[in-house]
């Protein structure tokens, strides 16, 4: 057995997303198939004792094409100066450590070269994130501010994505990942459900009131 998170939207209350941590079968190796074996196990049991009917595997390993989309991965967004990337390219490419970054030229390459890069294992301890120069402290939720961004300049994507009920990512595992893109679009579909306009996390600073954090050091500005 195995235990993963599901993440889900809520309209009311002081939490933007419920969090079920599941267990249930997981089939080892690293083909999709076994993947999309504990991808079923995973929503079968989150289904059969939590009577989450409608849950998006959001994920490269996802059966379902909007999942495989909605990937960190595959998932594009451009900068108001012209900077098309993926969120995971973006996310990579502006970590900063103690002895070097951020690494923008990561903005041109691959999700998976960008993540494997070698600057990213050799340059210390993660400090923060540099992002066209604004700076994000480790726990300002920068990820999310991306994914959230990104999925504001894919409305269609998006709005099939707010059809389920429940998000997974059976690669976020929380031993030993912090970011999530199923928590992110959970927060996502919570913001909407909330009615908030979600055009203003364009602006950092307004992300922030939007989702109160910690106080963290940005430039006013919008990116997007």
């Amino acid at each position: 057995m195995s235990e993963r998170p599901i993440f889900q939207p809520i309209k009311e209350g002081k939490n933007l997303v419920k969090k079920y941590d599941i267990e249930f079968t997981w089939y080892p190796g690293f083909s999709k198939e076994q993947k999309q074996k504990s991808i079923e196990s995973l929503h079968s049991e989150a289904k059969k004792n939590y009577s989450l009917s409608k849950i998006l595997e959001i994920s490269t390993k996802s059966k379902d094409s909007i999942g495989i989309s909605c990937s960190a991965f595959n998932l594009k967004l451009q900068t108001q100066s012209g900077v098309v990337s993926t969120v995971e390219s973006m996310y990579q490419g502006s970590k900063v450590f103690e002895r070097g970054g951020p690494y923008k030229d990561l903005y041109n390459k691959s999700s998976i070269d960008s993540k494997k890069d070698e600057r990213l294992k050799n340059s210390g301890d993660l400090k923060g994130f540099n992002f066209h120069g604004i700076l994000w402290g480790l726990n300002d939720f920068f990820y999310d501010w991306l994914y959230m961004n990104a999925l504001l300049q894919n409305k269609s994507l998006a709005e099939n994505l707010i059809k389920y009920d429940a998000f997974s990512d059976i690669e976020f595992n929380p031993k030993k990942s912090f970011n999530c893109q199923a928590y992110s679009a959970s927060l996502y579909k919570s913001a909407l459900m909330r009615e908030y306009d979600l055009n203003l996390i364009k602006n950092p600073n307004d992300f922030k009131k939007l989702f109160p954090r910690e106080v963290f050091a940005m430039i006013q500005g919008e990116l997007f």
